[in-house]
């Protein structure tokens, strides 16, 4: 199965075959997957789901060229972070919906990893879309800074597990804004476990992805964002948002994230 993680990953980001990951370069993986990588749903919306697999994930990101959404995103890195001599979990936690004041509807759908180094824990996420970290963030309460803003997790005890993940985003956010709890102890051991989690975001009446397309990725100087009725540059700071039709979704798919429309 691990045969396929050098080329989904080291293909994809531009990465030599010998180059040794280590916990301090992985700052440099997680921006190259931020920005090679799109957080997307298409094979969603375009009702060409797929169980989640090595070969599929591979089909998907390499010779498709296509991005995933959090439970195919992470779970590539979770088998690449494993082959690089890092002990990874695989967990799942639930997003705090903001725009509604309350918990996901959905349930626990985000998946993300887990790594320990030199005994502490840390969150590494490639799959949170706009509010990803960057960075390792340690489940010991300190204060990360990444180019996307400033995380942190603070232990808790509550319903939903014994960790909440902070985010204060760069030019968004002026206060501390919770992304999601988790309960670091319960990991995931089966694949099995994420066609579940693909299968709730796929019907689940809440679902924020099962409903029209949706394309976002980092870039030098910000994130591009992209739904079907709308193109959103954040350059430095600034947001630049513009409404499209369906012509220029696709001429914006090619040009922008390298579709084969």
């Amino acid at each position: 199965m691990n045969k396929v993680i050098r080329p989904i990953l080291r293909q994809r980001l531009g990465l030599p075959d010998n180059e040794i990951i280590t916990f301090e370069n992985l700052e440099d993986i997680l921006i190259k997957m931020a920005k090679e990588i799109p957080f997307e749903n298409l094979s969603i919306i375009e009702n060409r789901n797929a169980a989640i697999t090595m070969d599929n994930l591979y089909n998907k990101m390499i010779l498709r060229n296509e991005g995933g959404l959090c439970y195919e995103l992470n779970t590539v890195l979770y088998y690449f972070l494993s082959e690089n001599g890092f002990h990874t979990t695989m967990t799942r936690g639930i997003t705090y919906d903001h725009n509604e004041n309350r918990w996901s509807a959905s349930g626990r759908t985000h998946i993300f990893n887990l790594i320990e180094h030199n005994g502490q824990s840390y969150i590494v996420d490639s799959g949170f879309g706009g509010n990803l970290p960057l960075k390792p963030v340690p489940l010991n309460g300190e204060v990360i800074v990444s180019d996307n803003g400033e995380f942190r997790v603070e232990r808790v005890s509550s319903e939903h597990g014994d960790c909440l993940f902070y985010m204060k985003l760069k030019h968004k956010h002026a206060d501390w804004k919770i992304g999601y709890a988790f309960d670091s102890t319960k990991e995931i051991k089966d694949l099995s476990e994420l066609d579940d989690v693909q299968s709730i975001i796929v019907h689940h009446p809440q679902s924020r992805f099962n409903k029209k397309p949706l394309l976002t990725k980092r870039t030098d100087r910000g994130t591009i964002t992209l739904t079907d009725c709308s193109f959103t540059q954040w350059i430095d700071g600034i947001e630049h948002k513009q409404e499209i039709n369906d012509e220029r979704f696709r001429d914006l798919l090619k040009t922008h994230f390298d579709w084969n429309c």
